[in-house]
């Protein structure tokens, strides 16, 4: 099965649609074997004068449900594995401006990052010269942790989530 997401947006030419990137940049990260979903198709049609509507089909991933919504969320070993998975998708370039805890997927064995309609991938040479974007990143999934995983307290949060940085840190 797979999931469609259409939405209205500012027209500025078909070829900065959100869906079209959106395909675009996960076909670019699966082919680096990053851990998303896979994308099927998208489209992008104009609407009234100002807008357009854009739509992408993805498949749904088996099992899958949101970060905050884990049975595992109080598992150190969860927020050491999300800490990899970042990694591993900044050390490839991928600046996920929204990064939250609803666009990341746990299933029983795979952590899986989505919605990339505004993300970007940093060109190599850009990716070690600046590290903002990174911080960023990890910045507003910190809020969201602070937001959405109220079900664990305060002080075992932000145990966990100096785990999740620790793991990001250790990565290769």
């Amino acid at each position: 099965m797979a999931r469609l997401a259409e939405r209205t947006y500012l027209y500025a030419g078909f070829d900065r649609a959100r869906s079209l990137a959106e395909f675009r940049i996960l076909g670019r990260l699966r082919a680096l074997d990053l851990p998303v979903p896979e994308a099927v198709a998208a489209i992008a049609w104009k609407y009234r004068l100002f807008w357009y509507r854009a739509a992408i089909l993805v498949k749904r991933i088996p099992g899958a449900v949101t970060f905050s919504d884990s049975t595992r969320l109080g598992d150190e070993l969860l927020w050491e594995q999300l800490g990899q998975v970042i990694r591993r998708f900044h050390d490839n370039g991928l600046d996920h401006v929204d990064l939250n805890c609803d666009n990341i997927l746990v299933t029983d064995s795979q952590i899986y990052l989505i919605d990339f309609d505004r993300c970007r991938l940093v060109p190599e040479k850009d990716n070690e010269a600046d590290a903002a974007w990174k911080q960023r990143n990890l910045e507003r999934l910190h809020r969201s942790v602070g937001k959405r995983c109220l079900d664990i307290p305060p002080g075992q949060r932000e145990s966990l989530w100096q785990r999740l940085l620790q793991a990001y840190e250790r990565q290769p």
